[in-house]
């Protein structure tokens, strides 16, 4: 059978608009989603895209609205399912609002995260969403505001950005875990954070160069001197940034003739190296230790004991940073949004009375 003219080659604009019996300027608008038309057109005007299944040229709409239809995502570590789920909040509304999303990895490095925004910005997004590797260091950042395009922050906040920030209550979820925990008679409760330092050594919540990890400690700590706990810095380990480096500083503190009664790991990544670790050294949860670990990754549900945890709102994060982000493209002015989502304590069974030895 022979072929019609529009289907044996790229359907264009032109061949949508005969199709619907409008002008091809009519068309270019539904197509290009500017301007506006009649409902009636409109639905003309798709019925006749599906008919014809027309692709739109993205390079000549690029030129023709000034937008790529794309918006880059920079985050700290995409194995990491706290960062795997908020970007599929993103992807999810993007794709709604009609843009791609072009993900970034920046290793919570400073440097790949600039090297990730040139290349994003060389790629001609339309904006970007970042979850900043240090929040004292974001020039780059205000480099995106001075270009125009929107800037949006998840789950890390940088106060001298007056942008759109999505994060989560971590200081007020620390506080409450750490309060569980001395409530249960625990007065050595260690942090474990990825975020390291020059010697390796936490000396004072100015160390911490990561929003949320900072805010989760600053919460923890504070719960502990509203306690009555003194020296508590000594108990927070930092620079547990790999499996390997994690191992090694929970099975040090673990051997240790002093070693912690309670543990409270800053991601599921970090709670999940001190569960087996705590295993392999025979340490019974909760008897031996105590856990509790920030997001409710799918793990922690299925151990034997189940790991209690800071459930965050990581898909609704990544949603509502989109959202913002669209809105922004969309039109939206004014001073930066910041929006708070609430977490929540989930308590299974790793968390117990502090053991006479560890109390």
């Amino acid at each position: 059978m022979e072929q019609s003219p529009a289907r044996s080659s790229a359907v264009t604009v032109a061949d949508v608009a005969r199709e619907a019996g409008v002008s091809k300027a009519t068309a270019a608008r539904v197509l290009g989603g500017y301007g506006t038309v009649s409902a009636k057109v409109r639905e003309a005007v798709k019925a006749a895209a599906a008919a014809l299944d027309y692709r739109p040229n993205e390079l000549a709409r690029s030129m023709t609205t000034g937008r790529s239809g794309t918006i880059g995502v920079v985050v700290g570590d995409i194995e990491n399912p706290f960062f795997s789920l908020a970007v599929r909040g993103i992807t999810d509304v993007a794709r709604l609002a009609g843009f791609n999303v072009i993900l970034s990895n920046s290793g919570e490095d400073v440097a790949a995260e600039k090297a990730a925004i040139r290349t994003l910005v060389a790629k001609r997004v339309d904006g970007i969403i970042v979850s900043p590797a240090k929040e004292g260091d974001v020039e780059h950042l205000k480099d995106i505001e001075r270009s125009g395009r929107p800037l949006a922050l998840l789950d890390r906040s940088a106060p001298s950005l007056n942008v759109d920030t999505v994060i989560a209550d971590d200081m007020q979820a620390a506080e409450g875990i750490t309060g569980l925990l001395i409530g249960r008679g625990h007065r050595r409760i260690a942090y474990i954070t990825a975020c390291d330092t020059a010697d390796h050594v936490f000396h004072s919540l100015d160390d911490i160069y990561t929003d949320s990890v900072r805010r989760r400690i600053e919460g923890h700590l504070g719960a502990c001197r509203e306690a009555s706990l003194t020296d508590m810095e000594e108990w927070v380990r930092v620079g547990a940034n790999s499996p390997e480096a994690t191992r090694r500083i929970v099975m040090n503190m673990l051997q240790s003739a002093q070693r912690p009664s309670a543990i409270i790991a800053s991601d599921s990544v970090i709670g999940l190296e001190v569960f087996k670790v705590a295993r392999e050294l025979g340490l019974t949860l909760p008897d031996d230790l105590s856990l509790v670990s920030f997001h409710d990754a799918d793990w922690t549900s299925v151990t034997s004991p189940p790991v209690t945890v800071v459930q965050q709102p990581v898909y609704q994060l990544g949603e509502a940073a989109a959202r913002l982000l669209v809105e922004r493209l969309n039109g939206e002015v004014g001073e930066g949004r910041r929006i708070v989502l609430q977490t929540r304590l989930i308590e299974r069974a790793s968390v117990g009375a502090a053991p006479s030895s560890g109390s």
